[in-house]
């Protein structure tokens, strides 16, 4: 198994840490279940017949089975294969354990080539924010579509020596590029959802996102780094917020290993400036005294809705046990951290002009694709059982005739 080349985009974020997400979703789907026994593969498998002599195979589905069904299925073979069979079972074992030393060493190619990638990113940074200004042979561009800039950049041309006409006060050259990641942020639907007016203002001041890896011989982690520059909201220059992993297979469920998982999270205090804490709002509350019977007015802090609140992330307790809602909450913190390592920091300017969600719709109209696809073969197949209805309604229908 070989990663995959630069020039890919979306199989980056498919081959490496398949999210603890998925695992929340998959337990949702099955009503509340444990999903230990995630079974993939085919939707065949081959089983002994107990009516058949040994030896005699059949092929029976196993689509819509439990576990129960699978253990089953291995209770109906002969004690021989059985043995052999549990052979096998040691083998993928073994198999998974070298699986998860393949994604031990792929996190720490990740690690070192992260310092080749860090000055470029800081460069970005510094044209972001306006720190340096590019040079001509470095802005250079072949557009595919060069005809429609040339006639909008002649357009903007026009606009302006007309807009000089009316108001003759130069026009300033704004520093870098204004809003750079706020307007990332807006763009991009999981970052969107989390998004509230009152924390736009202070994400224009938002000038770097960073990933670092843990150091060799430490757990395996990655932590997110928003760089702010000074800004009227709060002191922190560095908000982070660092995403534990584990890559080995559980001793209890060794078969539902597919490679690193984020186990938990942790955020960062922030220390916000008198009355600009967004993460919580001010209400006045009227209160009767039961005796007096006067009022009086109280006012108290609660939680208000923001972005800011991804960096004091639910604590996950030492049993593990969360109720159906955090588990939800925490498996989408998960995603958004997976997805701020593996598509907005590494392909950020796609991001910017809209490039980036062009691929990601492509992938999802993809999945759309298969998904309507299968839906048509259903249409089909019950077309084709009405159809067998029809001809003997039709065939019945002479001898109705006859009888009258």
């Amino acid at each position: 198994m070989s990663p995959p080349g630069p020039s890919t985009n979306r199989n980056r974020a498919l081959w490496r840490v398949p999210v603890a997400a998925s695992r929340y979703k998959k337990r949702r789907e099955k009503g509340g279940q444990h999903d230990s026994a995630d079974f993939k593969g085919g939707s065949c498998h081959v089983v002994m017949d107990a009516n058949k002599g040994k030896g005699d195979q059949g092929i029976q589905s196993s689509e819509g089975q439990g576990p129960d069904s699978f253990h089953n299925m291995e209770s109906l073979l002969p004690k021989a294969v059985k043995r052999r069979v549990h052979a096998l079972k040691r083998l993928q074992v073994q198999c998974a354990n070298i699986e998860a030393k393949f994604y031990e060493e792929v996190h720490e190619l990740e690690r070192k080539y992260a310092v080749l990638y860090q000055p470029l990113y800081d460069k970005r940074r510094d044209v972001i924010t306006g720190t340096v200004e590019p040079t001509d042979e470095e802005c250079e561009w072949q557009s595919d579509r060069e005809e429609e800039d040339d006639l909008a950049e002649q357009l903007k041309k026009k606009a302006a020596v007309e807009d000089k006409k009316e108001d003759p006060t130069p026009e300033e050259d704004p520093k870098g590029i204004p809003e750079f990641w706020l307007t990332i942020f807006k763009g991009v639907d999981m970052l969107s959802d989390m998004l509230e007016e009152h924390d736009e203002p202070i994400l224009k001041h938002l000038k770097d996102i960073q990933v670092k890896y843990s150091e060799p011989g430490q757990p395996m982690s990655f932590t997110l780094e928003f760089h702010f520059e000074s800004n009227p909201f709060f002191n922190s220059t560095v908000l982070t917020k660092v995403y534990r992993m584990k890559s080995e297979p559980e001793s209890s469920e060794p078969f539902s290993f597919e490679g690193p998982e984020i186990i938990d999270c942790e955020g960062c205090p922030i220390d916000w400036q008198k009355g600009k804490d967004v993460t919580v709002k001010t209400i006045k509350k009227k209160q009767k005294h039961k005796g007096r019977g006067t009022v009086r007015t109280v006012t108290k802090q609660v939680p208000n809705d923001s972005f800011f609140n991804f960096f004091n992330p639910i604590k996950v307790a030492p049993d593990g046990e969360l109720d159906e809602d955090s588990e939800l909450t925490l498996a989408t913190d998960f995603e958004i951290g997976h997805f701020f390592r593996e598509r907005i920091v590494p392909r950020a300017v796609l991001y910017f002009t809209g490039e980036g969600l062009e691929d990601d719709d492509s992938f999802d109209d993809e999945e759309e694709m298969e998904e309507g696809d299968e839906e048509e073969q259903d249409d089909e197949d019950d077309d084709e059982d009405e159809g067998e209805v029809d001809t003997k309604k039709a065939e019945a229908q002479p001898a109705e005739c006859k009888q009258q």
